[in-house]
């Protein structure tokens, strides 16, 4: 059995997602600071909550199964798409739902092609993440809780856009 494969997946995943938690913290501090508003917060506690449990119980399961080529490979891809996204909402990347006043809505990067690309690829990682370690049960559980969490999420988040749209 060899461990390191496994682990270096779940370390790098582990490493990224703290660094995007300091980004996202640095960049809601600076949206808030320009008169930005935090709306519908009451999910955000289960939704971290939800990603936590994830990665800690693919840290407990996953150790040691083998890292399946496939679907590294297209978590790989995914990852490509996630560093899009953030590479296209720059300072108004956040793991809040804040807008910004009088800023216009991004159109471009990912959004030319999807709402909320963001989401999709997150929809995504959580399934292919634990299917890299031929865990598809896990995967099941996971993509239906994130499921649950993104129905209340997006419809938040549209009805944010509408009022700022309007």
């Amino acid at each position: 059995m060899m461990l390191w494969p496994s682990i270096a997946l779940l370390t790098f995943v582990t490493l990224q997602r703290l660094a995007e938690l300091i980004y996202a913290r640095r960049n809601t501090a600076a949206l808030l600071a320009r008169g930005g508003r935090e709306h519908a917060p009451e999910h955000y506690p289960f939704m971290v909550a939800m990603h936590a449990a994830w990665l800690a119980g693919l840290w407990l399961l996953a150790i040691g199964r083998p890292v399946v080529l496939a679907w590294f490979l297209l978590f790989m891809v995914l990852q490509g798409l996630r560093l899009w996204v953030l590479a296209t909402l720059k300072e108004r990347w956040t793991t809040r739902i804040i807008t910004l006043p009088n800023a216009p809505l991004v159109t471009g990067g990912p959004y030319r092609f999807l709402r909320h690309p963001n989401y999709a690829i997150v929809v995504g990682e959580i399934a292919v993440l634990p299917l890299s370690f031929g865990m598809p049960l896990y995967a099941a559980i996971f993509s239906l809780l994130n499921g649950i969490i993104l129905t209340v999420r997006i419809r938040a988040e549209n009805a944010c856009l509408k009022q700022t749209a309007t």
